[in-house]
């Protein structure tokens, strides 16, 4: 394991402002955005004395049995070919906090997976839930020599499609386009059911992130050598 530099700071990855704002706290840097612009804030803080990275979030379920709200501290993160192994002493200082949290891979896209046929498809590589952030994080940590760990939470489980006006409404720092959201339910009207659901969902997975990020407290960061 690599060890954190002195009075350096754990940096979190999230997709979501929201999730960025559950994760802040005493020693914790938050970034929340997409695509290219997630890089360039990895590496911004990782060039201000970043002592460990920590992919924190919701998830979409790949393994069928888990449904919204199941929390996940990853083995390691998967993108194609390429698999990243967390950092096996700070994942089992979270996993002293987090007694529920199952143990497995992540895997990586840089594209939202939004029908049950595309996670079937990415499940074969074994791993129990999908984001768009982790293999970046991951990516990063490995090549600075940084430690790196996983927490994400089941949102919408395998066997439901994301209706796209929910993927509409993402923007790249993180925010949500409420806007863009009613003119593609406006569009498409037939989307609204699916989107109930997944309100519901993203709600039973936001409870369980705080619940995680309550229990964790000072303990979110690296263990030092």
């Amino acid at each position: 394991m690599s060890a954190p530099a002195e009075g350096g700071f754990v940096l979190t990855v999230s997709g979501l402002a929201r999730e960025a704002r559950i994760a802040a706290g005493p020693g914790v840097r938050s970034v929340a955005a997409g695509g290219p612009r997630l890089a360039v804030l990895i590496e911004t803080a990782i060039g201000d004395g970043a002592a460990g990275i920590l992919s924190f979030g919701i998830a979409g379920g790949l393994d069928p049995k888990l449904r919204p709200g199941a929390v996940i501290l990853a083995n390691g993160i998967i993108a194609g070919e390429k698999r990243w192994p967390v950092d096996a002493a700070w994942r089992a200082r979270l996993a002293a906090r987090l007694r529920d949290a199952l143990p497995g891979d992540l895997a990586g896209v840089d594209a939202p997976v939004l029908s049950p046929a595309g996670k079937q498809a990415l499940a074969e590589s074994g791993a129990l839930a999908v984001d768009m952030e982790s293999h970046i994080a991951a990516r990063l940590a490995a090549a600075h020599g940084l430690a790196f760990a996983a927490l994400r939470i089941v949102c919408d489980p395998a066997d439901r499609a994301i209706p796209p006006a929910a993927i509409a409404g993402m923007r790249e720092d993180g925010g949500t386009d409420l806007g863009a959201i009613l003119r593609a339910l406006l569009s498409a009207p037939g989307q609204l059911p699916a989107m109930i659901r997944l309100a519901y969902d993203a709600r039973v997975a936001f409870a369980a992130i705080e619940r995680c990020r309550h229990s964790l407290g000072a303990e979110i960061q690296p263990p030092r050598a």
